[in-house]
């Protein structure tokens, strides 16, 4: 498609939408199937002459090792699934999408598994195939588990060399107490050290999280919808249910600030990260919504705390905010890179300051405003490949199962107004909710 176009085709199909009743801010028509086993289809057809995306999204992420010892083990799946069935073998696996000519890749998080292809849309039956059957009939010996756990636990060695790898490893297990998200995806390193044998383990964690129920594919692209979902059918229809979610215990709530210093063996800058207990993910929560756009207002691109630090005084590399989207009770985290360590305590109190005066302050209407349609205008701009709408879609549907909250958190958020800003730097921006954490470098 002409890249002069697609704009004005987005605008095209948003005022469309906008039109209707509620409000739309997703762009594309799409069907919603749910196969009498629980797998859930989410089938867009989208302008995509020959290209079809295709996303696996299991529910299922390092918030669900709820086992004292078994951290690590969702993204250890996320290696497993690569070796095969008796059907096809890693072998044939890796040669049918090679044949294809497809790209296929995954990743894991805190909440969700992604598996994702992009290919031509003459290969979507062949694509299904392979798909189903690994996530179905997934087989693999006690040598390739122990291989596998080996390749998890190098990668581990080398993720944690980053300094903010090392930083967010000890926000998170400070942060929480009893909570799963006190482990980083990847897991506790005590765990991935002995990963290698808990074979048995592995077999029970692919049989209870690796069901229909537990899984929503996300296709997008050239496709004919009506022949997809037969396909879909025909292919994971037999797939037994089976999947019962874990008893996540809840975190308690925090009393009082934690902070700690850690030391990184290597030349860094200092980082400083400050973290607040927030709250999960849900556009009916007003509180949640205005956060979300309050991370950006004080500590955004164009916030003045930026143009300060970063642009004037050039006393930090760089400054940010991260309001994530969550199954439970995230952490709301500032984090800043800052040039010289005796301006640490400088930085850190400049961020206190920014968001107390958030809590006074109303924000200016028409800044607001602008931020407002600004995320809406990305968000859609982002649309404008199968590959990209499958992608944004990912983390939603592995909160809701669904595309609909997309228009529910947009709708919500056009709904904030400058005294709920104020009012969720009350409630969340407080002592009591906070962790903050300093990385030295060795040689910094």
């Amino acid at each position: 498609m002409n890249s002069l176009k697609l704009p004005l085709l987005l605008v095209a199909i948003a005022s469309a939408a906008f039109a209707a009743t509620p409000p739309r801010t997703f762009p594309y028509p799409y069907e919603k199937h749910t196969l009498p086993n629980g797998l859930t289809a989410l089938l867009i057809p989208m302008e995509s002459p020959g290209i079809v995306a295709y996303y696996s999204v299991v529910r299922t992420g390092s918030r669900d090792e709820v086992e004292p010892g078994k951290s690590g083990f969702a993204h250890f799946f996320e290696h497993m699934m690569f070796r095969g069935t008796k059907k096809y073998p890693q072998a044939a696996y890796e040669a049918t999408v090679t044949k294809l000519g497809a790209s296929t890749n995954a990743y894991t998080t805190d909440d969700h598994t992604a598996y994702h292809l992009k290919f031509a849309k003459d290969d979507l039956e062949q694509v299904i195939d392979i798909e189903s059957d690994r996530f179905q009939n997934l087989s693999f010996s006690l040598p390739v588990f122990q291989t596998e756990a080996g390749a998890v636990y190098g990668e581990y060695r080398k993720n944690i060399t980053s300094p903010f790898a090392l930083l967010n490893e000890k926000i998170q297990d400070l942060a929480y107490d009893v909570h799963t998200y006190k482990h980083t995806t990847i897991g506790f390193e005590r765990d991935i050290m002995v990963m290698a044998g808990q074979f048995d383990y592995s077999l029970s964690f692919f049989k209870r999280f690796y069901r229909p129920e537990n899984v929503v594919l996300v296709i997008a692209g050239d496709f004919d919808p009506k022949a997809t979902l037969a396909l879909i059918k025909k292919y994971y229809g037999p797939w037994a249910r089976g999947f019962t979610a874990p008893a996540v215990e809840p975190e308690p709530p925090q009393t009082a600030e934690r902070s700690a210093e850690i030391s990184y063996p290597g030349k860094t800058l200092p980082i400083l990260a400050v973290a607040y207990k927030g709250d999960a993910f849900d556009p009916k929560n007003k509180d949640y919504v205005a956060a979300l756009l309050l991370g950006d207002l004080a500590f955004g691109e164009t916030s003045e705390l930026r143009k300060r630090l970063v642009l004037r005084e050039q006393k930090v590399q760089t400054l940010g905010a991260s309001i994530p989207l969550n199954r439970d009770q995230p952490l709301f985290q500032i984090f800043a890179m800052i040039k010289k360590p005796e301006d640490i305590a400088t930085v850190r109190d400049e961020i206190y300051r920014t968001l107390e005066q958030f809590k006074t302050t109303p924000v200016d209407a028409a800044r607001l405003r602008d931020l407002k349609r600004r995320n809406k205008y990305s968000f859609l701009m982002g649309l404008d490949t199968p590959g990209a709408v499958a992608a944004a879609l990912a983390r939603f549907v592995s909160l809701t199962g669904d595309i609909d909250i997309v228009d529910q958190l947009y709708a919500a958020g056009d709904e904030v107004t400058a005294e709920d800003i104020m009012r969720a730097a009350k409630k969340y921006f407080v002592p009591e909710r906070r962790t903050v954490v300093v990385l030295k470098g060795g040689q910094s």
